[in-house]
């Protein structure tokens, strides 16, 4: 290796290693080895004991004939797998005492990878962390989702517009993934299915294939890992070579991409008809083929399927894979050759489900044509499931007509057969024995209104599991200066294992030595952020100045816009020489919208333009910045989460499930400004009502604003400070181009109902601001109340979460 790329002495093992690496894998002279040959190079040093701990691990499941779950969901924001790879091995110190200067330090290497584009938000990466746990708890445990080639999308800015591009992570191929050759199923679409009594044959109009590839997820303090494996759709052939030699090319690669486009992209436009039955088959692509490998593994290990309910627990993150019922009785019955009523039986007991929204709107449907056109068998399965539950239900409740209509798993469409839907939510909970919500709010309004049907008939399947996070990654890894402040204080790096012991912090908080060692940690992780906002955005942030931080997915429930009227609030007070008690504040926002969302890339555009007036201002940006971080992703969110002061959890009360982002938040040291809404409540309880700022309309405040008849147009008209606001952006304010860019928010708050109740929870939101500003011009005050919240974030690993789920619904035995 050169002088730039020597590893330290300190480390000869292991520069040993890389050396090697260096020649056998990357084929580069450890003398002129860069950068990236040097991540390729460690990776695969990681990857080859991560490879070991696969094989013992598969090795002694199969051994013990475990009992297994298995984790269905559509996404999985796993992020880089480096940083957590090097800290389950134990190695993360060893490389970097490998890496010093001149040459490239550790975290430059760990710079060089990715993220892994496998999911969008709170839900992908909350399947992350639950395979974590799952491993480092030993659970055999295996994820099961698509190998996604190009993510949802990577966005940049453009003229403070979101622009979309493929995220091709894969270009360069992942040294984390072990392709499975041998490891491929057919999955098949269309066509007509034949009856023959109780079970039927499919024969289908085209077929692709489903290819398994592999990454490894460690525990840790443990050598178990967990398996996530991942499919990418292949054409039964490459091309149509008949096109290609007729000079037909254009139609060659068609044949090719017509197959392959289903594992492309995460969450593909579903605004047209084409969309939408792209997600259909992904949906079903990915869940057939996983359905077909766990009754594989099974047979091969037991023989039969007569213990299949013993050995197997599937969960269902959401509905993306609810058609797993249908296909999983497909499977048992029609491939497999067992009975109706025995393979119901065995399925019911296989499958629990989560349910991540209160939302009807956003429980996902699908036209009753559309499947019968795709899965023409599997509609018929859904009559036959659907026909029998509502035989049950009318033995029940006999003559209660409007029951069998809300729980059917058909929406009649108002009697039209073209508007008919498939009502996906009401398969899962019908095929499951568990069912539950993400945090105790959720899951008692979930069983009071859109599942109250269904918890009528079935009391004893919903439950509530609250979302928890992993502690490594969110605080080990994404802050090491805390992390180093608390392996002090406790004198133990078990917390990483053991969150609850953070509770032994609370002495802490009067102390002032910590306190200011706390602030310490705080302030560096900002200016890392701040350097890093620089670089990309050219928004120079002051470190001194109140974090303000709201990231997540762009959505008018989670009410991004209630914090522009905040920002632009707070400008308007600036510019009348409002300055007293007020603090320096930077306010931070991060996350995408949907492709056809065309309100949230709205919000978007307003927040870029509401920044460009305000940071420009001379009169107002010492003590007013507003920046947006474009690619929100889990490496930034890493670099944003130690670095925040203010947490804004400011969904609409009733309409955030949990979160996780307001968790990861806390246990990094920021305080939270938010409704009671999803697990603010609990964070609440645990970190004590002092130490949170909680303002607006509850859910029963919320539900009877809305049957009162709300006005907000009145609102508007009563309010000085609010109708300046929404004037300046009604008037072009802020987009004197374009005058009247703005009049569709502006509608939607004043004269369209203002559905999520920014303008009923607003005046309360800048009075509990005013607060915030005067608690963080009392220093000591604040560091204590932060330390106090990251002492209260026991109870919110995903470990204790994963534990809950093994005692109470998989029924697997934790380490």
């Amino acid at each position: 290796m050169s002088d730039a790329a020597q590893p330290d002495s300190e480390s000869p093992a292991l520069r040993s290693e890389i050396e090697h690496k260096l020649l056998s894998i990357v084929a580069a002279e450890p003398t002129r080895a860069s950068t990236a040959d040097l991540y390729q190079a460690l990776s695969h040093v990681a990857r080859e004991q991560l490879a070991q701990r696969w094989v013992d691990t598969q090795n002694a499941d199969r051994d013990n004939k475990a009992r297994r779950i298995y984790y269905l969901s559509m996404e999985f924001l796993i992020g880089r797998a480096m940083n957590n790879a090097l800290a389950a091995l134990d190695l993360r110190d060893q490389a970097a005492a490998a890496f010093t200067a001149p040459g490239p330090s550790l975290d430059e290497v760990i710079e060089c990878e990715p993220d892994a584009a496998l999911g969008n938000g709170g839900l992908g990466r909350l399947a992350a962390c639950f395979l974590d746990s799952m491993a480092t708890l030993g659970l055999p445990s295996w994820g099961y989702g698509v190998r996604y080639e190009y993510g949802m999308f990577a966005q940049s800015i453009l003229n403070g517009q979101q622009v979309e591009q493929p995220e091709a992570w894969l270009q360069d191929r992942s040294p984390w993934e072990f392709p499975r050759a041998n490891k491929h199923y057919t999955v098949r679409f269309g066509g007509h299915a034949e009856h023959h009594g109780e079970w039927a044959e499919w024969h289908a109009a085209d077929s692709v294939e489903a290819k398994a590839f592999d990454y490894v997820i460690p525990g840790h303090g443990t050598e178990r890992v967990s398996t996530l494996r991942l499919w990418k759709a292949a054409a039964p052939s490459h091309i149509d070579l008949g096109a290609f030699n007729t000079g037909d090319y254009q139609r060659a690669a068609e044949f090719k991409n017509r197959f392959e486009n289903i594992s492309w992209v995460l969450y593909p436009n579903d605004s047209t008809s084409a969309g939408r039955e792209l997600r259909l088959r992904q949906e079903y692509f990915f869940v057939s083929a996983s359905l077909q490998d766990i009754l594989f593994r099974h047979l091969s290990e037991h023989g039969s399927f007569c213990n299949l309910a013993e050995q197997v627990a599937i969960h269902l993150n959401d509905t993306h894979p609810a058609i797993s019922v249908a296909e999983l009785m497909r499977l048992l019955v029609d491939e497999h050759g067992m009975a109706w009523a025995t393979a119901w039986d065995q399925c019911r007991r296989i499958f629990s489900y989560t349910n991540h929204t209160l939302m009807p709107e956003a429980l996902e449907t699908w036209k009753v044509t559309l499947v019968q056109r795709v899965l023409p068998r599997h509609m018929l399965i859904i009559y036959r499931i659907n026909q029998e539950f509502l035989d049950e239900v009318l033995r029940l409740y006999p003559g209660d007509i409007d029951l069998i209509r809300r729980v059917s798993m058909i929406d009649d469409g108002g009697g039209h057969d073209k508007d008919k839907r498939v009502r996906m939510a009401n398969l899962c909970i019908v095929g499951s024995h568990r069912v539950n919500g993400v945090s105790q709010l959720h899951s008692d309004l979930m069983v009071q209104t859109i599942f109250a049907d269904f918890a009528r008939l079935y009391p004893e399947r919903f439950h509530n599991k609250t979302n928890g996070v992993t502690p490594r990654r969110w605080l080990a890894q994404a802050n090491p200066a805390l992390s180093s402040l608390l392996d002090e204080r406790l004198d133990s790096r078990d917390w990483r294992l053991h969150l609850e012991r953070l509770h032994e912090l609370r002495a802490s908080a009067d102390d002032a030595g910590f306190r200011s060692a706390f602030a310490e940690a705080k302030r560096g992780n900002k200016q890392r952020l701040a350097s890093y906002v620089a670089r990309e955005t050219g928004v120079t942030l002051n470190p001194d100045s109140l974090f303000d931080v709201q990231v997540k997915r762009i959505h008018e429930y989670k009410r991004q816009l209630l914090n522009v009227l905040h920002v632009i609030t707070r400008y308007n007070a600036l510019l009348e020489g409002s300055t007293e008690g007020v603090a320096p504040r930077s306010v931070i926002f991060a996350g995408k919208a949907a492709s056809s969302y065309h309100m949230a890339k709205q919000v978007i555009r307003l927040i870029h333009d509401v920044a460009a007036v305000v940071n420009n201002d001379p009169r107002t940006r010492d003590l007013l910045q507003v920046v947006f971080i474009p690619n929100y992703g889990v490496s930034v969110a890493e670099l944003i989460m130690p670095a925040a002061n203010l947490s804004e959890q400011i969904s609409t009360a009733g309409t955030e499930a949990s979160g996780t982002g307001n968790m990861k938040l806390s246990l990094n040291g920021a305080l939270t400004i938010g409704t009671e809404d999803g697990a603010n409540i609990e964070i609440r309880d645990n970190v004590g009502a002092d130490n949170i700022f909680i303002f607006g309309h509850n859910t029963a405040q919320v539900s009877a604003i809305r049957q009162s008849g709300y006005q907000p147009h009145d609102l508007y008209l009563n309010d000085p400070r609010l109708k300046e606001v929404l004037d300046k952006i009604d008037s072009g304010v802020f987009s004197p181009g374009e005058r009247s860019r703005y009049h569709d928010i502006f509608n939607c708050l004043v004269h369209y109902g203002d559905h999520y109740l920014l303008l009923a929870d607003y005046t309360d939101y800048i009075a509990t601001q005013a607060r915030v500003d005067a608690l963080y011009l009392t220093p000591a005050e604040w560091q204590r109340k932060a330390i106090l919240n990251v002492a209260g974030m026991g109870p919110f690993s995903a470990d204790r979460t994963i534990a809950d789920y093994a005692n109470d619904t998989w029924k697997i035995r934790t380490l």
